[in-house]
């Protein structure tokens, strides 16, 4: 403390004898009246305590007065006394120390902060002289996380165990009007003792109220402190009610075995299958972590599922599953890891509901386990991963499913000196496995509404599948030909490398026009090898039709009849990018116009359709894709001869929050091959809007009126008559407490690829924040063309559909409150499950609702846990 400072102060000071000082500080070095220096150093003496090494620790005080009672031996600091010691704070109007008990008195205001930042008050405080031990009264603790402790008196003993007599405990703050009105919930009992060697909290005759109204009564209870993350104990029970399962009980039990690592066990007994067992070790070590899951039923009522071996698991007893996932950094910028899966058979994730971490939340058709190595530099990237897909669908025959392993990808940027810009160099290669083709039956051309996928055979292992021979009335209308069927997976071995580098290069001229060359030249070298034979259906003639049956043999109308193919395919690449953009200010906003054209030379793309694909099936034409050189998805195919791709973008931004944006593009095959017209395995390409020498039009529109509003919509349209290809609309709006978001997507008829009729679908979601902390939420999404599907498949047996557009595919409401102390949820959700099932007379959609009631109730420090009810319905 400063000399001016400690002059300050001593103007308000009384020295009533020569045995009071007037301090500030009671440091040695601090300044006071020379005449009294030995009674500072006495005190000091007295109300310093001894640190674990043995030295003393120096305590401070501030005061306005400090005065010393010879006769009774004791010091008292008097006005805004605080004082330091250790890293703690006491604070008071008035602190006495009793020279011979060696205890601190503190009354009026009283308040100790700790050195973790928890603050504790009363209207006094009766403590040795370390702070250690002590009485409080009328006791009040609020910890750094904003928990708190009442009691009208306290005792700590031993500097870790308190004990609050008639104690409160509570998250949440008091009300600012009315501090005595009772908290939302608070947890009174009748002695509540803390032990800090523990970091643990015991409730002796507790009540838990909500509102200052008792609700449940404990004898003895316990929790782990509010500084303590894991504790070993008994979590929120489950309770269950499934068709198949029966009514279930699961009580999860958490041990916490040490910090960087635990267990968690769930049983769960059902009323109709038995116990089921459910084990989580997880473990963090130094330079990552990783976590293994085990579980399983000896099923005591196998019946109750599905016998048919494509629809359900039999008759086996046992089933159960592993899962493993784990992530270790070898260093900064290198890192290996997994995530592994396996199951008893594929029902048993959605008869069981214990889904691995790989599936997505609300469906259930497909685990892929994977292990990788990745790395990444400041303008690089690896990667280095095998995987492998296990099909959950009633539909996934396991030998139609690829193993990948490994695939392999390198990317790194540099910028050469010599002739600027950016040079890539790019590797990825894939080496995949497949025991049985797949083949997908098209629309017939002379009747696009009839479904083939309709019929199903079924193998000896359980698989399904779906066969490219079809007909009516035993005559075959169809085979496994190009053009009537789609490999979309073939049967052997296939491993593919691709080497890519390319530059780029961006000019601006003196009037601002941007130019952009760009030069290409990559290889791929592939390695087939055909499994021509195997996995051969029943005569067809015994399913009602003519003609050959299924098996890989089949392949070789599509890939040749070599079994073993060595294949190179060179592609150079060279072209330029044109924009122009133009900028005007006006005093309402700013106008950004840019036409852009690019042009791009190449050969035509080499052995189309003689090659497997088997990453590159997906492709979207839009906005995003109308400016790059090469829109095929993955590396099995490469977009070949010479294009123009040519539109514009203009911009509005105003002064305040509006924007606008619109995009209009356009392409046109100019010389050589369409490779989006030829016709490959999986016909990617056609129906795209890209097949035609002149392509469809895509558009890209934003509008955003105000900060908390945006609309984006996105379209391709007709390249002749203009009329809607595809639209995808989103919007999102925030208005107050009402929050809304919406997204629309609908997609033609592409029959070429599979799909004989339109997609449509619309999802909507909302949430409302009502006073009081309290919301609503919910949601509901639109499957707008089942119903297509659903009247053909009902005219297939003779029967009539009059269903309507708008079928409900999933619902959810939500209701809650939520504040700093407390999270009340109620959520109810609705699904249906679309996915097609073989039932015995075809291909039909399974229609199975699933309805969900889930209760979900957070005291913060206290209790969070959740109750799920699963009534399993068919419709």
């Amino acid at each position: 403390m400063s000399a001016s400072l400690l002059h300050y102060r001593q103007k308000w000071l009384t020295l009533r004898s020569a045995g009071f000082v007037a301090l500030t500080s009671l440091a040695i070095s601090a300044m006071a009246l020379p005449v009294e220096r030995v009674q500072a150093q006495s005190l000091n003496d007295r109300l310093a305590g001894s640190n674990p090494s043995g030295q003393r620790s120096r305590m401070l005080v501030d005061a306005r007065e400090i005065v010393y009672d010879r006769d009774n031996d004791r010091v008292t600091a008097l006005g805004d006394v605080q004082l330091h010691y250790q890293g703690k704070v006491l604070e008071a109007d008035k602190v006495t120390y009793d020279r011979k008990s060696k205890r601190v008195y503190a009354e009026g205001n009283a308040k100790l902060t700790d050195t973790d930042g928890t603050k504790t008050y009363g209207s006094r405080f009766d403590l040795t002289d370390d702070f250690r031990d002590g009485f409080i009264d009328s006791l009040r603790v609020e910890s750094s996380n904003q928990t708190r402790f009442a009691a009208p008196r306290a005792e700590r003993t031993d500097g870790e165990t308190t004990v609050f007599e008639r104690g409160t405990f509570t998250s949440c703050k008091a009300c600012e009007e009315n501090p005595e009105r009772p908290p939302l919930w608070q947890v009174k009992a009748a002695r509540i003792i803390h032990r800090n060697s523990e970091r643990r909290v015991y409730y002796e005759n507790a009540t838990l109220e909500f509102w200052g109204i008792p609700v449940a009564y404990f004898p003895f209870f316990s929790a782990p402190d509010p500084t303590v993350r894991n504790a070993s104990g008994i979590l929120a029970p489950r309770i269950i009610s499934r068709e198949k399962l029966g009514r279930g009980f699961g009580l999860p039990l958490f041990w916490s075995i040490a910090p960087n690592y635990d267990l968690l066990f769930t049983p769960t007994y059902f009323g109709k299958q038995g116990l089921h067992a459910d084990v989580v070790w997880r473990h963090r070590l130094q330079t990552g972590s990783y976590n293994i899951r085990v579980n399983g039923i000896n099923q005591q009522a196998p019946r109750e599922f599905s016998l048919l071996p494509y629809a359900g698991a039999g008759l086996r007893r046992f089933r159960g599953s592993i899962e493993t996932r784990g992530k270790f950094y070898l260093n900064e910028k290198w890192t290996v890891g997994w995530d592994a899966a396996w199951a008893t058979d594929k029902h048993y994730y959605t008869d069981y509901k214990t889904k691995p971490q790989s599936l997505s939340q609300l469906f259930y058709n497909e685990q892929i386990s994977q292990v990788y190595l990745r790395g990444r530099g400041q303008r690089s990237w690896f990667d280095l991963t095998g995987y492998h897909f296990y099909g959950l669908t009633s539909l996934d025959w396991q030998k139609q499913i690829e193993t990948v392993g490994p695939s392999f990808d390198y990317d790194r940027r540099f910028n050469p000196d010599q002739v600027g810009g950016e040079l890539r160099v790019n590797f990825n290669g894939a080496a995949i496995r497949r025991e049985a083709a797949q083949f997908q039956a098209l629309p017939l051309v002379t009747n696009p509404t009839y479904l083939p996928g309709t019929l199903l055979y079924t193998t000896t292992a359980g698989g399904t599948y779906q066969p490219c021979v079809y007909g009516v009335n035993g005559v075959r209308l169809g085979a496994y030909r190009p053009g009537q069927c789609l490999l979309r997976g073939f049967a052997g071995e296939y491993v593919r490398s691709s080497v890519d580098v390319s530059w780029r290069r961006q000019f601006i001229d003196p009037i601002g026009q941007e130019w952009t060359p760009f030069v290409s030249l990559r290889a791929d070298a592939a390695w087939l090898h055909q499994n021509l034979s195997g996995f051969n259906a029943p005569d067809p003639a015994q399913q009602g039709f003519v003609g050959a049956g299924y098996g890989n043999a089949n392949q070789a109308n599509f890939l040749g009849g070599n079994a073993d193919n060595f294949l190179f395919r060179p592609m150079p690449t060279v072209g330029v990018e044109y924009r122009y953009p133009f900028i005007a200010l006006t005093s309402w906003g700013s106008h950004h116009i840019e036409p852009i054209a690019q042009l791009v030379v190449r050969p035509n793309e080499m052995r189309i359709g003689k090659l497997p694909n088997e990453d590159a099936q997906s492709l979207v034409f839009d906005d995003n894709s109308i400016f790059s050189s090469n829109r095929f998805s993955g590396y099995d195919r490469i977009e070949g001869g010479t294009r123009l791709n040519y539109g514009g973008r203009y911009t509005f931004r105003s002064n305040g929050a509006f924007f606008a944006s619109l995009l209009v593009g356009q392409s046109r095959q100019m010389f050589g091959r369409n490779s989006f017209a030829a016709y490959d395995l999986a016909n990617t390409g056609r129906n795209s809007g890209l097949e035609t020498r002149r392509s469809d039009v895509v558009t890209a529109a934003t509008i955003q009126p105000f900060a908390n509003f945006s609309v984006t919509a996105r379209g391709r349209f007709d390249e002749r008559t203009y009329g809607l290809r595809r639209a995808d609309i989103s919007a999102t709006a925030s208005l107050g407490r009402v929050s809304l978001t919406a997204a629309y997507s609908r997609i033609s008829a592409q029959p070429e690829i599979g799909y004989p009729f339109r997609r449509e679908g619309l999802h909507l979601t909302s949430s409302v924040q009502l006073p009081y902390n309290f919301y609503v939420a919910g949601s509901v999404l639109y499957d707008m063309d089942r119903y297509l599907t659903d009247r053909v498949t009902a005219a297939t047996f003779n029967q009539t559909y009059s269903g309507s557009p708008w079928r409900v595919a999933a619902t959810t409401f939500g209701f809650g409150y939520r504040d700093e102390c407390t999270d009340l949820s109620l959520l109810y959700s609705r699904s249906i499950d679309g996915q097609l099932i073989n039932t015995g007379a075809g291909l039909l959609p399974s229609n199975k609702v699933t309805s969900t009631f889930m209760v979900r109730l957070v005291l913060r420090e206290l209790l969070e846990g959740q109750t799920t009810y699963k009534p399993d319905k068919k419709r």
